[in-house]
């Protein structure tokens, strides 16, 4: 119990900041479904969506290599000067690409009028792949509060310039008759724009935050140490490949919808733009599984050298289920009563059945992160990219079939979308737990996982069986359905927390 406690501790001090940041820069989202119509959001949903393929691209599985090959302090900075130095060779090959060839990159994404987006992003990628090993040693040192800091200060700032450029700008523009003003303002501002400031201010927050990384990143003697890179290189690449293949599990399939619908990019872009902002109520879930990877991580491969390793990863699985079942159904039980009103504009609402499925779809992911501590452990990440490939290939599959392709059932495409989302996070899953208890045997209590989410679902369904007109007694109802859970949970727990104590 006490490295389940420490794992927990860390979790919250790595959450913290990240649930923080997370819930502020959440609040955009409301912004944006104001301020931006569906297809605008939906430009803006696409390209963050390549840039999360390209930025596991240009990390190339190498945050976790370093965790695997730096547990000791002596070899801890010749492995963190080798990885720095190879990323930062590769991204300014990346970073001059992008440059030279931005005008026929955005023809290819059928983004031919925005060469500026293109180069904006190749910036932004850039100096994101230069932090990530620095914030991968903050981590392996133990300085969760600078960590916490820097992190803070981008999200804080990215932020900040959205409220200036979106709301403060245009206000001022309104309601100031100072011709003085104005022309101060237009240095830095252009009536005509609106997402590219979502984009200029990421921008901007990704470059403070490298500068304020300055001395992690020149604090170390530089070497680079060939058999150190090769080995690096080993551990690393299938998971290049499972990282590439997760990413298009997550994101692709807003690409697919982009370029598969039989309507026309602005049209597709608005429906993209309906499915990413009810992709996003999923943000408690999405919150907790990062915050906890971010902890789980060096915590699995620290506590891999104690006798009683297994265990332990069976006893947080369970504990995890329990903290994620939980999460879905608070979830959904307040989504009508207040969630979907105050995050998303009534415009988008029109796409809130796909809520639950992602929710779900979230769950599993979950799930598959905490099994996937056997194949990074084992020393066999290849196991790791052939799971992700095949989600992969059902993600692909999956919405080929189902994204309509005639003009006679093009509405609500997404939803399709949602399910072979679900379907495909299920199966790797289901296929990381299989192959697992066959190279590093971990005794999960499989029947307990089955109750847990299993009521969970079966208190929502009963939720959304029952009509309530009024909020106060929706909210009463709701609140007693949490409740039934955790008294069910603790019923079930308390005995074993007092059987644990007394041995």
């Amino acid at each position: 119990m006490s490295a389940i406690k420490k794992l927990a501790g860390q979790t919250a001090v790595y959450g913290i900041p990240l649930v923080l940041g997370r819930i502020l820069s959440y609040l955009l989202n409301p912004l944006y479904t104001r301020v931006f119509q569906p297809d605008l959001f939906g430009t803006y949903s696409v390209f963050y969506a390549y840039s999360s393929l390209l930025m596991v691209i240009l990390t190339y599985g190498l945050e976790t290599a370093f965790f695997r090959y730096s547990q000791q302090k002596e070899d801890r900075d010749k492995v963190y000067s080798t990885g720095l130095i190879s990323i930062i060779i590769s991204t300014s090959v990346f970073l001059v690409a992008v440059l030279l060839f931005a005008e026929p990159i955005a023809r290819l994404i059928d983004y031919a009028d925005q060469k500026k987006y293109v180069i904006w992003f190749g910036w932004i990628l850039a100096l994101d792949a230069l932090a990530a090993i620095p914030f991968a040693r903050l981590r392996a040192i133990n300085r969760p509060g600078r960590f916490a800091k820097i992190r803070m200060t981008g999200i804080i700032l990215n932020i900040t310039l959205n409220l200036f450029f979106l709301l403060g700008c245009p206000w001022i523009m309104n309601n100031t008759g100072s011709s003085y003003i104005h022309n101060i303002l237009s240095l830095v501002y252009k009536p005509d724009w609106n997402i590219e400031y979502v984009f200029i201010s990421n921008l901007v927050s990704s470059a403070v935050v490298l500068l304020m990384l300055f001395p992690e990143i020149f604090d170390v003697k530089w070497s680079f140490d060939g058999a150190t890179w090769r080995k690096l290189m080993i551990y690393a690449f299938p998971l290049l490949f499972a990282g590439m293949a997760g990413i298009v599990n997550e994101t692709f399939d807003r690409l697919l919808l982009r370029y598969l619908l039989p309507m026309s990019p602005e049209d597709a872009e608005y429906q993209v733009g309906i499915y990413s902002a009810c992709y996003k109520i999923a943000i408690l879930m999405t919150i907790f599984i990062q915050a906890y990877r971010y902890a789980a991580e060096p915590f699995f491969f620290a506590q891999a050298r104690q006798h009683n390793a297994r265990d332990v990863y069976a006893e947080v699985m369970n504990y995890f289920i329990i903290t994620v079942s939980l999460i879905f159904l608070g979830t959904m039980v307040y989504l009508d009563d207040f969630i979907l009103p105050a995050l998303v504009d009534r415009s988008y609402h029109e796409g809130k059945h796909v809520i639950p499925v992602v929710m779900m779809a979230q769950l599993f992911l979950g799930v598959y992160y905490n099994l996937s501590v056997w194949y990074k452990l084992a020393d066999k990440t290849i196991w790791g990219a052939w799971f992700s490939i095949i989600g992969a290939g059902i993600t692909f599959i999956l919405n080929f079939l189902w994204i309509p392709r005639t003009a006679d059932n093009i509405m609500h495409g997404y939803y399709g979308s949602a399910w072979a989302t679900l379907i495909c996070y299920g199966s790797m899953m289901i296929l990381s737990y299989a192959v697992g208890q066959r190279y590093f045997p971990i005794k999960y209590n499989i029947p307990k996982i089955f109750f847990y989410v299993g009521l969970s679902t079966a208190l929502y369904i009963t939720g959304t069986i029952f009509t309530i007109n009024s909020l106060v007694l929706s909210l009463s109802f709701h609140t007693f359905i949490i409740i039934v859970f955790l008294g069910v949970v603790f019923y079930i727990e308390k005995p074993l927390s007092r059987l644990r104590t007394t041995s």
